[in-house]
């Protein structure tokens, strides 16, 4: 009993930290709601797009902290259960993508798992950030490395540590943030999603958006400027 109230106590810790979404308190410092903005997505990426890498980079690093403390303390309490990283990283990026004061519409969890991956293990977190790098990359759309890297991960995780349970709990966080993702594919579609060279070149990937690009405040829609 007291090892369930213990893990109970984990995921209710999980969805409270996962929650604190700072992108959408910083944009509700500069008086808007992050989430009517840009890609419409409260997490780094569309930080990014509305207000500078710098502020990108401070938010990235805070959603993967979340994940990366919460998954070490819930190692901590109980080392004798394999699954409980997972279990906690999960928690925490299911907080991240539906937190209960946003009406459960917040990121699309990335960061978080990132920094699920960072606790869980290490070497594996820089080989997989190389081949996210290099798919972003090629590709040239961020959506497709949380898609492929939850997928991923999940599975070699879930093998090296012959955890079934590990890996049924880490492709369920890998189906959310997928589901999570089909507005992306629908852009990409359509032509409209915004390109991973959108960290080095804001200004012309604005243009081919379709968008007017002001420094401090990002791009919105032309038809919104008019």
């Amino acid at each position: 009993m007291t090892n369930i109230i213990g893990i109970v106590l984990i995921l209710i810790l999980g969805y409270i930290v996962g929650s604190f979404n700072l992108s959408y308190f910083l944009s509700k410092l500069k008086g808007y709601d992050i989430r009517q903005h840009g890609s419409g997505n409260a997490g780094a990426s569309n930080v990014v797009i509305m207000m500078g890498k710098k502020a990108g980079i401070i938010v990235a690093l805070v959603d993967i902290f979340k994940a990366y403390l919460v998954c070490t303390i819930a190692m901590h309490i109980f080392p004798d259960k394999i699954y409980i990283g997972a279990l906690a990283g999960t928690s925490v990026i299911l907080g991240h993508i539906f937190p209960f004061y946003m009406n459960f519409k917040g990121g699309k969890g990335l960061a978080s798992l990132g920094g699920t991956i960072l606790a869980l293990d290490p070497r594996m977190f820089v080989v997989l950030l190389a081949i996210a790098i290099v798919l972003a990359v090629v590709i040239n759309y961020i959506c497709v490395v949380p898609m492929s890297i939850s997928i991923i991960f999940a599975l070699v995780y879930g093998y090296t540590r012959r955890s079934l349970t590990s890996l049924l709990i880490l492709m369920f966080a890998a189906v959310v943030i997928n589901f999570k993702h089909i507005e992306n594919l629908k852009r990409i579609k359509a032509g409209t999603e915004a390109h991973f060279s959108l960290l080095w070149d804001r200004k012309s990937e604005a243009e081919r958006l379709g968008k007017v690009y002001d420094d401090g405040k990002g791009y919105e829609n032309v038809e919104e400027n008019k």
